[in-house]
């Protein structure tokens, strides 16, 4: 499928079944999943319905993977697709801070090929840009009236002068207290609780580090590809490279492959 084309696609779900929910949920739009701070609403179920439809219309044999239709049928992950295309779709990313009123909550699709992943986007619906990437062709901001900007990651800094993203809720104990105690070794630290706009604050240079311990392919596989292409490393924390199909063993990313030892040896010990 034309990466513009998927673009259109999550613009066209975000305007239609999510920004006129947004501060709107009526009662009973918001269900718990695994817990207080894992929710879905209307709109990403909504969102995703859309999403899936219009793809099935434009690009039939491929397979779509949204995390609604995942949490309904968790064997979705094991199915082996390698012989198709697979698109994975995050209907709203930062489904708690959409339901909590913060406009901090992205769309997202991933497009993976034979196991790698080969395009991705990341739709803003409060700002209506993307940032996107095709392996190879570098990473893009594209903004409302068409204009595009190159994007690149943030140049190396010693680990005192780096400021990061970091997700340590799914860090086992002892592990997370260690974690914590490390991370006062850079000098700022943040979570937004929204993978989509780390990302996008990531591949404009505006970090030095992002670290997530739960790999779930509709949280990091178009953002990680975008941050590559941005010109940052990227690799799980045993070093082996991320993909898709990788549900664990972490991801870390850095300008480069020292700044990633770096922080690997310093910070996330674990």
């Amino acid at each position: 499928m034309n990466i513009d084309r998927l673009a259109a696609i999550l613009k066209q779900a975000a305007q239609q079944e999510i920004l006129p929910r947004f501060r709107k949920l009526e009662e009973g739009a918001v269900q718990t999943k695994t817990s207080a701070f894992d929710l879905v609403t209307e709109a990403d179920v909504n969102a995703e319905r859309v999403i899936t439809a219009a793809i099935n219309e434009h690009s039939p044999r491929h397979i779509v993977i949204g995390e609604e239709a995942v949490s309904a049928n968790a064997a979705l992950l094991n199915t082996n697709f390698e012989d198709r295309v697979v698109i994975y779709v995050d209907p709203v990313d930062g489904t708690a801070n959409f339901v909590g009123g913060l406009p901090l909550f992205a769309v997202m699709a991933g497009v993976v090929q034979n196991g790698e992943t080969v395009a991705g986007v990341i739709y803003d619906p409060m700002g209506d840009d993307f940032v996107m990437a095709e392996r190879g062709c570098g990473a893009w901001q594209v903004f409302p009236d068409g204009r595009r900007k190159r994007l690149k990651y943030a140049d190396p800094v010693p680990v005192s002068e780096m400021g990061g993203l970091t997700s340590t809720t799914y860090i086992p104990e002892p592990h997370r207290r260690e974690v914590l105690g490390n991370l006062s070794l850079v000098k700022v630290i943040a979570n937004y609780r929204c993978a989509g706009h780390e990302y996008r604050l990531a591949a404009d240079g505006h970090v030095h580090f992002q670290m997530y311990n739960k790999t779930m392919p509709w949280d990091h596989v178009a953002g990680s590809l975008i941050v590559e292409e941005a010109g940052a490393h990227v690799a799980k924390l045993d070093g082996s490279p991320y993909r898709a199909a990788d549900l664990d063993g972490g991801l870390l990313i850095a300008p480069d492959k020292d700044s990633w030892q770096a922080l690997r040896r310093e910070v996330f010990t674990f």
